[in-house]
């Protein structure tokens, strides 16, 4: 049932995720610390959501070992007054998730949760995710698939081609009422389940989940040639 956007109030808490090794980047320096513009890819991340009026407070999941350093050259540095704390990652990001979704306000009502790797997130993404997550209690910003996809067999040949029009490239934030992706998450370490974003474990719960539009700036930095992507985003748009 999907309930009235009006009647679910309370705060507004993001989850940010930057516990990841960030092997293929090929860096001595974890992905979220190598700047972009002169400022660490996880401080433009978090500054897309501390500047955002309607988030109320942050949580920042990260390697333990990275905590005082995460605390020294981020945080403080650059004075999130929003980050609430700091949480260590777990194994997989999806116990890094449900360890940050435990560490979150007790008022939460909605959560946001993002991927501390795309710094390029813009406020009307945050707004209209929040929004949805309201209306419709579950929802994820994704980009409509620009190139044909191919579904192969066991032997590389191709076995059928989806329609592309129904087909997306899923982005965080990834935005619920709060109980929903608590039980979901929950459930999934009931039956001992790894799925390979949040939303799907809201959909093995059975809740619709609603695909908003989001950007093709939206992107997650990963391999070095993401840099030099970045980089040229942040001088079209004057970042």
């Amino acid at each position: 049932m999907i309930i009235d956007h009006k009647t679910v109030s309370g705060n507004v808490s993001a989850v940010i995720t930057a516990a990841g090794k960030g092997t293929r980047m090929k860096s001595k320096i974890n992905k979220q610390y190598i700047e972009l513009g002169g400022m660490p890819v996880l401080a433009r991340t978090i500054a897309a959501f501390q500047n955002c009026s309607q988030v109320d407070d942050i949580v920042v999941v990260i390697n333990e070992d990275d905590i005082q350093f995460c605390k020294d050259n981020i945080i403080d540095r650059y004075g999130f007054s929003k980050v609430k704390t700091l949480v260590s990652g777990g194994a997989e990001r999806q116990n890094s998730v449900y360890k940050g979704l435990c560490a979150v306000d007790d008022k939460c009502k909605i959560v946001l949760i993002h991927d501390g790797a795309r710094p390029f997130v813009t406020k009307q993404n945050i707004e209209a995710s929040i929004e949805n997550a309201r209306i419709h209690q579950a929802c994820g910003l994704g980009v409509r698939i620009k190139d044909t996809v191919k579904i192969s067999n066991s032997e590389g040949f191709v076995d059928s081609t989806p329609d592309r029009n129904s087909l997306w490239s899923i982005q965080t934030p990834q935005s619920f009422e709060y109980q929903i992706i608590m039980k979901a998450h929950e459930e999934a370490i009931r039956n001992n389940f790894i799925g390979t974003d949040d939303m799907v474990l809201v959909e093995k719960i059975g809740i619709p989940v609603k695909i908003i539009e989001g950007s093709y700036m939206n992107i997650k930095i990963t391999t070095p040639e993401d840099i030099i992507i970045g980089e040229a985003i942040l001088k079209a748009y004057n970042l």
